[in-house]
């Protein structure tokens, strides 16, 4: 993980674990043009998020993801079954 992006990847996956967002709105908030911040990109290609394609393309947070949150004591508290 690129050590200037690090606390950055984990508010990122940190905030898609406390609720799957879509994908539109994932990149309206995290999408950068600066070549030297890419947080979303680096997010996905170390595998911590996944797009799920389907009924409005959802962000969610991989296996690895929650590992790599609860190894740095930030796994959001489970949301109630509904």
């Amino acid at each position: 993980m690129a050590q200037e992006n690090q606390a950055l990847i984990l508010d990122l996956v940190e905030w898609i674990a406390r609720n799957p967002r879509p994908y539109a709105e994932v990149m309206e908030a995290w999408r950068t043009s600066c070549p030297r911040l890419t947080v979303w990109e680096d997010a996905v290609d170390q595998g911590l998020l996944r797009r799920d394609e389907g009924d409005g393309a959802l962000v969610t947070v991989t296996d690895a993801g929650l590992s790599l949150l609860e190894a740095e004591g930030r796994l959001p508290p489970r949301r109630a079954a509904s």
